[in-house]
């Protein structure tokens, strides 16, 4: 009973920490302004969609994500506007976390090629805990070995909080590559359960960077279309303590998509750490208006089996013809 107990508080404390962490998808190609609300707008017409995320279904810390997003541009403003939601559920401990923003961003010319888009977006969040699946300390008899049903432990009583929350970008583009930066959370928003706690958020620092070409630009090719483009991408995250790399490359043909990724953490927060987090596979189809994606992580580190890691996506974008200057990678 007491290995039971031990092995129940170890559990929520971890829970605890991975839900201070924001979720992090492996389709952030498909969907940027998930990172940075500089994405806000670029293409430049109205878009619409969703993205969900499974990860690590075959544990008991099974965790589902899910953003959706609507932004339009208004071209007299030159000025892209969004909204955003982003949910999350763990299901050991009944976690749930939802947010919902607004997002803004502005477009400046550079030159003919490279533009500039400052933005910034406000949300509101809101996290609860399902307290009734944990062991809280004074629940415990140690004499008799016995539980108490009930608890008078503070965080039994605070199962809910609200938070206000603002985030900034910016990105330099032209019609191949895009260089971007954001920092979410810069209020550092308090997330403490304890009415008199102080548990502030830590902020989200992510850089991105990518470049998008037609392959006949620059060799001849014979196996594949002419229209053929590859696209390389990658993104550097940190958070508080952790930090995270995503790189990978993939084929656009006109009508579907795939690639390889890979997602590392620099900075190894212990001696058993893996520098390699996971492998991960996409594809997708674009038809018309409609583009639906699919990735799959598989696991390299020392966790065991988790069922790994999917996702997929769909969205809708108005317009497809009438952007000229920004990149088409999503």
């Amino acid at each position: 009973m007491k290995i039971k107990i031990l092995v129940l508080l170890s559990s929520f404390f971890y829970t605890v920490a991975v839900s201070a962490q924001d979720p992090v998808f492996t389709q952030y190609f498909m969907v940027p302004q998930v990172l940075n609300p500089g994405f806000t707008g670029m293409l430049e017409t109205t878009n619409v969609g969703v993205l969900h995320r499974t990860q690590w279904p075959e544990l008991d810390l099974r965790v589902d994500s899910d953003f959706v997003y609507a932004y339009t541009w208004n071209e007299n403003m030159n000025s892209g506007f969004g909204l955003n939601v982003l949910s999350q559920r763990e299901t050991f401990s009944d976690y749930k976390f939802l947010e919902a923003s607004l997002a803004y961003a502005y477009r400046v010319q550079l030159t003919d090629e490279w533009y500039f888009r400052p933005a910034v977006e406000f949300g509101f969040g809101y996290k609860s805990y399902g307290f009734q699946n944990l062991v809280l300390g004074d629940q415990i008899n140690i004499g008799s070995g016995s539980i108490n049903s009930g608890s008078i432990d503070p965080l039994a009583y605070n199962r809910n909080l609200n938070f206000f929350d603002i985030s900034a970008g910016m990105l330099v583009n032209n019609e191949n590559g895009w260089f971007g930066l954001a920092l979410k959370h810069i209020n550092k928003p308090n997330i403490s359960f304890e009415k008199e706690g102080n548990v502030p958020l830590d902020r989200f620092f992510s850089a991105n960077l990518g470049y998008e070409f037609l392959i006949a630009d620059y060799v001849d090719i014979i196996s594949f279309p002419y229209e053929t483009r590859l696209l390389m991408t990658t993104n550097y995250m940190s958070q508080g303590s952790f930090d995270r790399w995503d790189f990978g490359t993939g084929l656009i043909f006109k009508n579907y998509f795939f690639g390889v990724g890979a997602a590392t953490s620099p900075s190894k927060n212990s001696v058993d750490s893996s520098f390699l987090i996971s492998i991960n596979l996409f594809g997708g189809l674009q038809f018309d208006h409609f583009k639906f994606g699919y990735s799959y992580d598989f696991n390299t580190t020392q966790i065991g089996k988790t069922g790994g890691v999917y996702e997929i996506s769909l969205m809708y974008i108005f317009d497809t013809d009438r952007c000229y200057s920004c990149p088409k990678y999503y």
